[in-house]
Parts: C-alpha cells; sequence; structure tokens
C-alpha cells in the first residue's frame, strides 16, 4: 500500500502546475505517484456503469445518484496500489453557498493520510483567471476569491478531524513556483 494524498486548491490557484512540477522531482528519486482527477475518474465510472454518455451529463444527474457515483469512485481509487494523488476540489462555490467536495463518504472509502492545499493571493488568483483564455470561470472579486480560500481551510480542518490525515498548505506565489514545487515535493517524499 502507498500513500494516499488529495491536493486541492481554489481555481486558478496553479495546483496542477505544482503538482506535475513536484511529481517530475519526485521522479528523479525514484518516487512514484499515480496522479488521478477525481472528476474525471467519476465520468469513468458513471460511463462503465452506462448512466453518461459524456461528461456534461454528469452535472445534471440527480443527487442521489452522483452520491452512489462518489462513492463508487472512491471505493475504486482506495483499491489501487501505490502512491496516488487525488486532484480534486475541497468545495465548490454554487449560487446556494459552498458545496463540500470531499463529502464524508469518500473520505471514509479513500482515507487519505495527507491533504495539501494550494494557496496564493486572492490578487494573484484573479490576475491568473483574467489571463487564462482556454478556461471559462464564473468571474468574481477578490474578496469572494479570499472566503473561498478560507472556506477551504475550515473544510481542510474538519477532514483532517474526521480522517486523522495531516494537514499541508503550500503556498504558490507569483515568481516563487520552484519553491511551491520544492515544499510540495518535500511533503511528498
Amino acid at each position: 500500500m502507498g500513500k494516499r494524498v488529495i491536493i486541492t486548491g481554489v481555481p486558478g490557484v496553479g495546483k496542477t502546475t505544482v503538482v506535475e512540477g513536484a511529481m517530475k522531482a519526485l521522479a528523479t528519486e525514484g518516487i512514484i505517484y499515480q496522479p488521478i482527477n477525481f472528476g474525471s475518474f467519476m465520468f469513468e465510472v458513471a460511463a462503465k456503469e452506462g448512466i453518461v454518455q459524456d461528461r456534461d451529463q454528469m452535472r445534471k444527474l440527480d443527487r442521489t445518484v452522483q452520491k452512489k457515483l462518489q462513492k463508487m469512485a472512491a471505493q475504486a481509487i482506495a483499491a489501487i496500489e501505490g502512491n496516488i494523488i487525488i486532484d480534486t476540489h475541497c468545495s465548490v462555490k454554487t449560487p446556494q453557498g459552498f458545496l463540500p467536495g470531499l463529502p464524508e463518504w469518500v473520505l471514509s472509502a479513500l482515507l487519505p493520510d495527507m491533504l495539501i492545499l494550494v494557496e496564493t493571493d486572492e490578487d494573484q488568483i484573479l490576475q491568473r483567471r483574467l489571463r487564462d483564455p482556454t478556461r471559462i470561470r464564473d468571474m468574481e472579486g477578490s474578496r469572494g476569491i479570499a472566503d473561498h480560500q478560507q472556506f477551504n481551510r475550515s473544510a481542510a480542518s474538519a477532514i483532517g478531524v474526521m480522517t486523522g490525515c495531516t494537514v499541508k498548505i503550500v503556498k504558490n506565489q507569483d515568481f516563487l513556483l520552484e519553491q511551491a514545487i520544492q515544499e510540495m515535493a518535500a511533503a511528498l517524499r
């Protein structure tokens, strides 16, 4: 059995860039992690079960079906051997409020060893979102981003209490990417 690490952060924080850099650095030391995007994995489970044909149908599923798929995906991920990184959202901002991205039924199946929360200053995230033409994101100001990051910290604390995993915060600040990559790699060793 290897390590199970959940890595999360608000959209635009640069989580994927930091994770890819850390995995590359660790690979040179012979430490290998299998990256898993929880949303993509959940879609694969749904498609295999014949519930959906394309990813756009996922968000239109009944909440009961989504819960079942989340649990099935988490159980399948938990059965994977070796070190795994689960890339997911700690929370999703909706018009009705924040929706937990890691509910109890997912966490009890995964039983993560560690949760790494990637953060940076809200102004930097806002600028990154504005410069990224490849993504269509809901527009929000710095205050909204700060609130989302604070909610994620609160959720991460609850996840740590519930599962016994450690919680690490990695700062991905502008012009200090290499520092964030090294900090992430050190946490994953």
